[in-house]
C-alpha cells in the first residue's frame, strides 16, 4: 500500500471529518493540491509561521505466512528493502499497526471507568493521531443513484448484519451516501446504534436507476421501447461517472492526513465509463485515494443476475433476429461487464478487492477486517526527484533469511507528483474544469473584465465580454525574432437559478515582436453571450501554459429589461483602437463599417491617442406633425414622423467642466433592424492634461422629453501606456448598421 502525500512540521491540526468533509462537498469536486516548498503565513498574534514541507512515500505492507495466512510480527525497519523502479530507497519511517490492541485497551478502559478511545475519537477527530492507533477507519459509501431499490435493500441488510454480528472493538465506521448529492450520514464512530439507524434510513429510498441504462444500445437487437433510444442516456451516464468518481476523490481528501489505512467499501448498482473523457477523472480518483492511503473494496449491489437471452420483464419485446442468434445475449454480458470493469479497476488500483455475481456481501466486509488486522507502515523520500507524473513501481522484500515462506502484499506502484508541464492533456483540461466550478479563487494570474450589453431585439441582448491580463503575467518563450506563448481561457455564464446558459473555450496563441516588450503591454480576448434580461453570474479562469498559473474572474451582471426605460441606452463603449474587421460573420454591434471597436477595459489614455465612444439609443420617440427628413441611402421611413435625438460629451475635473463635444442631433433611426440611433465620437485627447477625469454622455430624446447622463471615470497619461494586444475577438450575434458620425 503507497501514501504520496505532503506532510508538515506541524502535526496538532484539527481534522474533524465533519468539518473538512462539509468544506469540501461543493459540487462534489475535491479541494486544491498541496505543493511543496518553504512558506510563511501570518498568525494572529502579529508574527510568522514557517512551514517545511517535502514529499514522502508511505507504504502499506502485510507480511503473512504462505501455510498458515497468519500475519508476521516482530519485524524491524532493517528487515525490509524497499525499491522504487529497481533503485533501493532508504526507510525514513516505520510503524506497526495492530487491531488487537484496541480490544485490549478497551477492556483496560472499562474497567477503570474511563472513555474508551473510540469515544474519544469520536469527540475530536484525530485531534491526537495517537488515538487512531491499531484501529480500523471503515468509509461505507451507498451509491443511492446507481441503485434500484431491491438494491439498497441488499446492501443494507448486509451492513447491518456486520454491524450487529461481525463488527469489532477496532472498528470505526462512517456512512457516506449520494443521491442528488453527497452527504455524510454518520461520522466514524463504534456506536452500532447509531450505525444502524443510519443504515435504516437508506432502506426504501427509491434508487434513480439512471446510471446504468442502455450504454450505446444493443449490438444486433434493440428493446421495443423507450430505451432504444439511447442518445441521452449516454449522455446521463459520462456526467454521472464523472459525479461519482469525484465523489470518492472527496471522500479520500477529506480522509489524507491520517497516516492510518483507510477502507471504502462502495456500494454501487455499476459504473460505465463512455470513451476516454472519463480517463481524468478516473485517474484523479484513484491517485487520491492512493495518496489518502485508502483501499476501495467495490460491491455490485445488483448481486447474481439472471440475464435471459430475450430480456426481463423490466424491458420491452426485443426487434430483430438477435434473440435467436446469440446477439441480445452477447450485448448483455458485454453490458454487465462493462458496468463492472470500472469498479474492479478502482478496487485493484487502490490495494483493495471487489465483489461481484454474487448475493452475499458478507466476504467484502471479511476481506477488510483481514486486510486489516496487522499492517506496518514503511516511509521513505524517493530519490527520484522528477515531478513528471509518471508511475513508479514498488517492491518490497525482506532481508532475514529465515522467512522465505512469506508473501508480501502491498500496492504496485504510485503516481508521482506532476507539474503542469509534465501533465497529460486530459489532466491539463480537468484542472482547468475544476478551478472554474471552484469557489476558491485563482489569484496566480491578474484578470479584469468588463461586460457591456445592446440590444438586438425584443427580449434579446448582445453582451460583449473582455478580459484584460497583464503582460508581465504571461510567460515568454523566446523563438528567433518572435516572442511565443500560449493561454487558455475558460468562462460560462449562469442565470439567477443556476443554469448555465453561456460557455467559452478558447485557447490563444500570442506570437509578439521581439522588439516590444510584453511587460509593458496587456492581453485581451473578446467574447460575448446573447442573453435575454434579467441577473447573471459570469466566471471566466485564464491560465498560461508555460507555467500553468491560473487567474480567475467573477461578477453579478445585471442585463436591463429596457420596456421599463423612459429612454433605453445601451452600454458606452469607450476605446483608443478601432481595427480592422471586414468578416461576412462580424455580426457585433461592436463592428462599424468593417471596423471593430476594442473596448478600453481600464479607461487609461495616452495623450496622443484619440478617444473613441460608441452607444446607441432604442425606439425613440416620433414628433408628430413633423415630416420625415430624407432618409440616407439604406435607411427605412418609419411611421409617425422623424426623430430627435440630442447628445454631447463632456469632461469635467475638479467638478469643473473642462471640454465638451459638439452637440449632435439624430433625425433618423440608423439601424432600422433594431429600432437604434447609433452614435460614435472621435475625440483627440491632446487638448487634455494628464490626469483623472469624469466623463459624462448627456443623452436626450427631445421628442420624448426623456433623457439620461451616464458618468464614467478616466485617467489621461503624458507617457506611453501599455499597449493592448487584442488575443482575439469573437464575433457577435447581433447585425451592424450605419452609424451616424459626428
Amino acid at each position: 500500500m503507497t501514501l504520496l502525500r505532503a506532510r508538515s512540521l506541524r502535526r496538532a491540526v484539527n481534522l474533524n471529518w465533519r468539518r473538512v468533509m462539509a468544506a469540501m462537498l461543493v459540487g462534489v469536486i475535491a479541494g486544491m493540491p498541496t505543493g511543496d516548498g518553504w512558506t510563511q503565513q501570518p498568525d494572529q498574534s502579529g508574527g510568522f509561521t514557517l512551514k517545511v514541507q517535502s514529499d514522502i512515500v508511505l507504504t502499506n505492507v502485510v507480511v503473512r505466512d504462505k501455510k498458515t495466512g497468519e500475519v508476521v510480527k516482530g519485524l524491524k525497519a532493517s528487515d525490509f528493502t524497499v525499491l522504487e523502479n529497481g533503485k533501493p530507497q532508504k526507510i525514513e519511517s516505520f510503524d506497526y499497526q495492530n487491531v488487537d490492541e484496541a480490544a485490549v485497551l478497551r477492556e483496560k478502559s472499562t474497567v477503570i471507568g474511563k472513555s474508551t478511545i473510540a469515544d474519544l475519537v469520536n469527540g475530536e477527530f484525530a485531534a491526537n493521531p495517537a488515538t487512531l492507533r491499531d484501529h480500523r477507519l471503515i468509509v461505507m459509501f451507498f451509491d443511492l443513484s446507481s441503485m434500484q431499490p431491491e438494491d439498497i435493500d441488499r446492501a443494507v441488510e448486509s451492513a447491518q448484519d456486520y454491524v450487529n454480528k461481525k463488527m469489532q472493538p477496532a472498528d470505526l465506521v462512517a456512512l457516506v451516501s449520494m443521491s442528488s448529492g453527497l452527504t455524510m450520514d454518520q461520522d466514524f464512530t463504534s456506536d452500532k446504534k447509531a450505525l444502524l439507524r443510519g443504515l435504516g434510513k437508506y432502506n426504501g429510498t427509491e434508487g434513480t436507476g439512471f446510471a446504468n441504462g442502455n450504454e450505446g444500445g444493443n449490438s444486433g437487437g434493440t428493446a421495443d421501447d423507450a430505451s432504444s433510444f439511447t442518445s441521452d442516456d449516454s449522455e446521463y451516464n459520462a456526467l454521472n461517472t464523472d459525479r461519482e468518481l469525484y465523489a470518492i476523490r472527496t471522500i479520500a481528501k477529506s480522509l489524507e492526513r491520517v497516516d492510518q489505512r483507510k477502507s471504502l467499501l462502495y456500494f454501487s448498482g455499476g459504473l460505465t465509463r463512455q470513451g476516454i473523457e472519463n480517463q481524468a477523472s478516473m485517474r484523479a480518483a484513484t491517485n487520491e485515494a492512493v495518496k489518502a492511503n485508502m483501499a476501495i473494496y467495490s460491491v455490485d449491489s445488483r448481486g447474481l443476475e439472471a440475464l435471459p437471452p430475450v430480456g426481463n420483464a423490466s424491458t420491452g419485446s426485443l426487434r430483430g433476429t438477435a434473440a435467436y442468434s446469440g446477439g441480445a445475449m452477447q450485448s448483455q454480458l458485454d453490458a454487465n461487464f462493462g458496468s463492472q470493469e470500472t469498479l474492479a479497476t478502482l478496487s485493484s488500483d487502490t490495494g483493495g478487492k471487489a465483489f461481484f455475481d454474487s448475493n452475499d456481501f458478507a466476504p467484502a466486509f471479511q476481506q477488510v477486517q483481514h486486510d486489516t488486522e496487522a499492517y506496518y507502515i514503511v516511509g521513505f523520500r524517493s530519490t527520484n526527484t522528477a515531478r513528471d507524473g509518471s508511475f513508479r513501481h514498488l517492491t518490497l522484500k525482506l532481508n532475514r533469511t529465515d522467512l522465505r515462506d512469506v508473501k508480501l502484499e502491498y500496492r504496485p506502484g504510485y503516481y508521482a507528483p506532476a507539474d503542469f508541464q509534465h501533465q497529460k492533456t486530459e489532466d491539463r483540461e480537468q484542472a482547468l474544469v475544476e478551478q472554474l466550478r471552484s469557489d476558491l479563487p485563482a489569484t496566480d494570474v491578474a484578470v479584469y473584465l468588463q461586460a457591456l450589453y445592446f440590444r438586438m431585439g425584443d427580449n434579446k441582448f448582445f453582451v460583449p465580454v473582455s478580459l484584460i491580463v497583464p503582460g508581465s503575467h504571461i510567460h515568454i518563450v523566446k523563438n528567433g525574432d518572435r516572442d511565443k506563448a500560449n493561454i487558455d481561457i475558460i468562462g460560462q455564464v449562469k442565470n439567477a437559478e443556476g443554469i448555465i446558459v453561456g460557455n467559452v473555450r478558447d485557447t490563444v496563441k500570442l506570437a509578439l515582436d521581439a522588439a516590444q516588450q510584453v511587460q509593458q503591454k496587456k492581453i485581451q480576448y473578446s467574447t460575448g453571450f446573447t442573453l435575454a434580461p434579467g441577473r447573471y453570474h459570469l466566471k471566466f479562469v485564464v491560465r498560461e501554459n508555460q507555467t500553468g498559473a491560473m487567474g480567475s474572474f467573477e461578477t453579478d451582471l445585471q442585463v436591463p429589461d429596457l420596456k421599463k426605460s423612459p429612454l433605453k441606452l445601451s452600454s458606452i463603449v469607450l476605446s483608443s483602437q478601432r481595427v480592422p474587421n471586414t468578416a461576412k460573420k462580424a455580426a457585433s454591434p461592436l463592428v462599424r463599417d468593417g471596423v471593430e471597436w476594442i473596448p478600453n477595459v481600464p479607461h487609461v489614455f495616452r495623450q496622443d491617442q484619440h478617444l473613441y465612444f460608441l452607444y446607441e439609443v432604442y425606439d425613440p420617440a416620433r414628433e408628430k406633425g413633423v415630416a420625415e427628413p430624407a432618409s440616407s441611402p439604406g435607411l427605412t421611413r418609419r411611421e409617425g414622423g422623424p426623430v430627435r435625438v440630442l447628445t454631447s460629451i463632456e469632461f469635467l475635473t475638479g467638478g469643473v467642466k473642462v471640454y465638451e463635444t459638439p452637440l449632435v442631433e439624430a433625425r433618423v433611426v440608423n439601424i432600422p433592424e433594431r429600432g437604434a440611433v447609433a452614435f460614435q465620437f472621435d475625440v483627440p485627447l491632446t487638448q487634455l492634461k494628464p490626469g483623472t477625469y469624469v466623463c459624462q454622455v448627456n443623452v436626450i430624446d427631445d421628442a420624448g422629453g426623456s433623457f439620461s447622463f451616464p458618468r464614467m471615470a478616466m485617467n489621461v497619461w503624458a507617457g506611453a501606456t501599455p499597449v493592448v494586444a487584442p488575443a482575439a475577438a469573437a464575433a457577435g450575434a447581433a447585425p451592424s448598421g450605419g452609424p451616424t458620425k459626428p
